[in-house]
This record gives structure tokens, C-alpha cells and sequence, in this order.
């Protein structure tokens, strides 16, 4: 089943909406530090509500430590960027994939963009910037388990 992975996220209700998610869907989250805001903040706990206990969330006090761990494991690294030509409905998912979503603030480093195996966007309406973090995680989780026959029960 593939992961999710937020680069060193900003807004507290986004990470939650996200654990949120996993949590309901059986997905790891991968949480690369530091965060903007402390991971027990209020509106993190509030986003989440009491799905947080269920959620299955494995801390990585740095990309380097991430990306060990990553390489340790053999897995496949697939950023959503608004800086890829190549719609997510492109790309064949494996159940090993790690999603990786970027900072709100900033996306990613250009470093650990040129790392990713894969970089995906969502298609959007020309003019629009970007698609909510936990919403594109949201659509492309959904394919990626489509794909690969990873929806629970």
C-alpha cells in the first residue's frame, strides 16, 4: 500500500486532515521535520479529531534521515509538484510508492526535487495556482490505491 510523506509541513489543519485521512484508509504518514508548528498543537488534535490515535504516523527528524530510511527500503520517492508536465492519471503506481507532498509555504527544495523518482501534478484549470495540500493528497492517494488494489476491506 502506498505512504504519504509531508516535507516539513506549515498549517497544523492540512497535517490532521491528512493523519485524518491515512487513518480511514490504512496509509502511513511519513512526517518530515521540523514542522512550522509543534505536533501538539490544538489545531492539529482538532483537524485530526480522535482519528490521530488510529492514524499510523512515523516521524523523520530530517529529510537526510528520511531519504536513509527511503533508500533503506527500496522505495520509490513520487513528488505532486505544480512543477511537473506529467498528470498523476500518467503514472502506474506501485504499492511501495511514497507520495510526497511539500511544504504549503514553499513545496519542496530543488535537492529533493531532483531526488523524486517520479514528479506528478494535478491538472487544474489554467490561471490556478495550486490544489489545497490535503486535497491533492486526497485525489492522488485515491488512484494510486485504485491501482493497486490497496482500498481497505
Amino acid at each position: 500500500m502506498p505512504d504519504i510523506a509531508l516535507f516539513q509541513p506549515d498549517i497544523p489543519q492540512n497535517t490532521g486532515t491528512i493523519l485524518r485521512l491515512a487513518a480511514c484508509l490504512g496509509v502511513r504518514v511519513h512526517l518530515i521535520e521540523p514542522a512550522g508548528f509543534p505536533l501538539s498543537d490544538s489545531a492539529l488534535k482538532r483537524a485530526g479529531m480522535d482519528y490521530l490515535e488510529r492514524a499510523a504516523l512515523q516521524r523523520h527528524i530530517t529529510f537526510d534521515a528520511f531519504e536513509d530510511w527511503r533508500r533503506g527500503t527500496d522505495r520509490r520517492l513520487i513528488l505532486l509538484t505544480t512543477k511537473s508536465a506529467k498528470a498523476y492519471t500518467a503514472c502506474t503506481f506501485r504499492d511501495t510508492d511514497i507520495l510526497l507532498m511539500g511544504r504549503e509555504s514553499a513545496g519542496v527544495p530543488d535537492a529533493v526535487h531532483a531526488i523524486a523518482d517520479e514528479r506528478l501534478t494535478i491538472p487544474m484549470v489554467e490561471g490556478m495556482r495550486s490544489i489545497n495540500v490535503a486535497v491533492s493528497a486526497g485525489i492522488v492517494l485515491g488512484e494510486a490505491l485504485r491501482q493497486t488494489d490497496s482500498f481497505p476491506g
